[in-house]
């Protein structure tokens, strides 16, 4: 079984990474930028092959990653390339292209996923209308119904079943969680809910709240596109309050998963089926093209960054100090990815 969770594992990721490292690619050929070598993995170079373009295409050890390697990223680095095929050379908009394509293919790619998903199987709603409240529950007391929405929790606006997950796992100061509905008459109203505290069976301690959510099945085309695009944007903003409360500490970063608990996600989803698999490569698309456009060294959104900024200033920043905020970036993503990896290994115990 392990076998099978690491291979489709590595798979998955394979698809994402090329997914995302293509659109860098083929932007960069399609303004006539010089590349060197387009890799998905890092590490040790297991596998190449030199295309009649000149382009090495290799396959690298950990699949954990990938990149396109073009002449002038940052500076006219190298003399031998004609200047007008470094990057660094290209008009601005292209260079902005080329660098926000790779994130861009992998929203696309999740888009479709959901899609074809909900037109072969269905779709659910993804606002956080109750569809189910447990009698005798802290939220049946306190006056929750079902066909209720959900639009806020502890002043969080939620706007989806994701995003209200997200805010149910926040650290609050209080044992009260308090909810505003939406009733089907229309009316808004405000609600005080304290969970019950319940031991699981590893001895851990959880909270009831006794309601899920609508699981009513939609079908039909139109259907299905709105629930690809609501879908992912019910993803991405769950994923913009879950790193905000990273930042006000109100989500640890022990909740951060790295490969290893990737791997144990896989293996729960084997299990499930094959349309959970499917679902969790659209998820796991969004999340790499999410964090690869936030505005920190060594994501590409580190780099649009640095563009906005010489946009505004009117002239390109230092190249060295560029170069040094993206390696600090790079040095403090390792150090990160090790801790989450650490605290991965230790859940298994």
């Amino acid at each position: 079984m392990w076998l099978l969770t690491l291979v489709v594992l590595i798979f998955i990721l394979g698809i994402i990474i090329l997914v995302h490292e293509f659109g860098h690619f083929i932007w960069a050929k399609t303004f006539k930028v010089f590349i060197y070598e387009f890799s998905l993995g890092m590490g040790p170079v297991i596998h190449t092959h030199k295309g009649k373009d000149g382009i090495c295409y290799n396959i690298r050890a950990f699949p954990i990653g990938g990149f396109v390697s073009m002449a002038g990223e940052v500076y006219e680095d190298d003399d031998k390339i004609p200047k007008e095929q470094l990057m660094c050379n290209k008009p601005w908009i292209q260079r902005l292209i080329i660098l926000i394509a790779g994130v861009m293919n992998n929203f696309i790619l999740a888009i479709v996923i959901l899609f074809f998903m909900a037109l072969f199987m269905g779709s659910t709603t993804t606002k956080p209308i109750v569809g189910t409240v447990l009698e005798g529950s802290s939220v049946a007391e306190a006056g929750l119904e079902v066909g209720d929405e959900i639009v806020k929790l502890n002043n969080i606006k939620t706007g989806s079943w994701d995003k209200l997950q997200i805010a149910l796992y926040r650290k609050t100061n209080s044992d009260t969680y308090q909810f505003t509905v939406k009733k089907q008459s229309g009316e808004e109203k405000t609600i005080d809910v304290t969970p019950k505290k319940i031991t699981n069976e590893d001895g851990s301690e959880s909270l009831q709240f006794g309601f899920g959510v609508d699981t009513t099945i939609h079908k039909g085309f139109f259907a299905s596109i709105g629930y690809a695009f609501s879908k992912f944007g019910s993803i991405l903003s769950s994923m913009m309050l879950t790193i905000t409360s990273l930042f006000t500490g109100k989500i640890s970063l022990n909740a951060l998963s790295g490969p290893v608990g990737i791997y144990s996600v896989i293996g729960d989803s084997i299990q499930v089926g094959i349309s959970q698999l499917i679902y969790i490569v659209a998820f796991l698309s969004i999340n790499v093209g999410f964090i690869n456009i936030l505005p920190f060294p060594a994501f590409d959104g580190g780099r649009v960054l640095f563009m906005l900024i010489e946009k505004i200033k009117g002239s390109p920043v230092n190249a060295k100090i560029e170069n040094a905020f993206h390696m600090v970036g790079f040095v403090l993503l390792m150090i990160l990815m090790i801790y989450i990896t650490f605290q991965d290994i230790l859940k298994f115990f």
